[in-house]
């Protein structure tokens, strides 16, 4: 049973946490007494007054017994009618959302900048626009990710909850946010997460496209600061820029994250399944060996001694018959 002073998760049905947390204790107790329940019971609400709430809700029954026993009625049956309404009300509100979108859009002609592009200031700003537009996603984001950032680029955490959410996320890196420091690691949680991830060498501006129905292209004043960025709803617009990220994604290099090798009984001492990851996207042995915690001569002697061993080329080659060598 959890404590957690927060909102609980079946909010949505109507249930705060207190109610939540002895819901959950009765269903871990069943055929116990008010005296039984009491003593697992620790938190500072009275329980009696929260159990009679709850029974008289439908989510607990009561027998006869001169003892009174207390039982949790079948959460898919108790939760299901408050549940409904919710999905139900949240249905309307999406619908009165609509409708206002669509009154604000046909406030004047349909031609006004003001309606179709918006600029919004403030590295503040930027930020939490952005972070309102991620968590109103549907089903995808398109991002084109590359320096300088808005912040740390530790968005990871807000990236991996969207992902938990079942939204696709497509992302395509400039080869300088992985060189960034840090930025391989975030990188992989992402992957690991679900993210769908490729590199380019460099890439034409920053963008966010979510569910292509809006976009944020945060404008530069400086090269190392983002100050502003423009909020596109126009549909020509966001065509646009879905076929220009849809025709880098086609030409950009697709970043894996390949098992580890083991070599002769044992793993190798150079994290290779990395090393390989590195290679593919293109990054020099200076930014590989930093982002490896490696000297520069130790990852240029272990690229050396891939090639030879698969009768590789050119580094990218060796880095492809790898990945394609740990997938046989």
């Amino acid at each position: 049973m959890s404590d957690a002073a927060g909102p609980s998760n079946l909010a949505a049905a109507g249930l705060d946490p207190n109610e939540v947390a002895a819901y959950e204790l009765i269903i871990t107790r069943p055929s116990s007494t008010m005296p039984q329940l009491a003593k697992s019971w620790t938190r500072p609400a009275p329980l009696a007054s929260i159990v009679a709430m709850l029974e008289a809700r439908g989510f607990v029954t009561r027998d006869d017994g001169a003892e009174r026993r207390y039982a949790a009625v079948d959460p898919e049956i108790a939760l299901d009618t408050p549940l409904a309404d919710y999905e139900g009300r949240l249905r309307r509100a999406r619908e009165h959302v609509a409708d206002l979108a669509h009154r604000y859009r046909s406030r004047s002609n349909v031609d006004d900048g003001a309606t179709l592009v918006e600029v919004v200031a403030g590295q503040r700003a930027v930020m939490q626009r952005i972070t309102q537009l991620q968590f109103g996603a549907r089903e995808e984001i398109c991002c084109l990710d590359k320096p300088p950032y808005l912040d740390a680029p530790g968005t990871a955490a807000t990236d991996l909850e969207l992902l938990q959410r079942g939204i696709a996320c497509r992302t395509i890196y400039e080869r300088a946010s992985v060189e960034h420091p840090g930025g391989l690691h975030e990188v992989e949680q992402l992957i690991a997460g679900g993210q769908q991830a490729r590199v380019l060498p460099s890439i034409p501006m920053k963008l966010y496209l979510v569910d292509r129905r809006h976009a944020v292209l945060p404008l530069q004043r400086e090269p190392a600061s983002v100050e502003s960025a423009v909020i596109v709803h126009a549909p020509a617009l966001l065509a646009a820029l879905s076929t220009l990220f849809e025709g880098l994604w086609e030409r950009a290099l697709p970043m894996h994250m390949p098992a580890p090798l083991v070599q002769a009984g044992r793993r190798a001492s150079v994290d290779e399944h990395r090393l390989i990851t590195l290679l593919l996207s293109g990054l020099t042995d200076e930014a590989i060996a930093r982002q490896l915690a490696l000297g520069y001569r130790t990852v240029q002697r272990h690229i050396a001694g891939m090639m030879s061993k698969l009768g590789a080329h050119t580094r990218f080659q060796a880095g492809v018959q790898a990945a394609l060598n740990q997938q046989d």
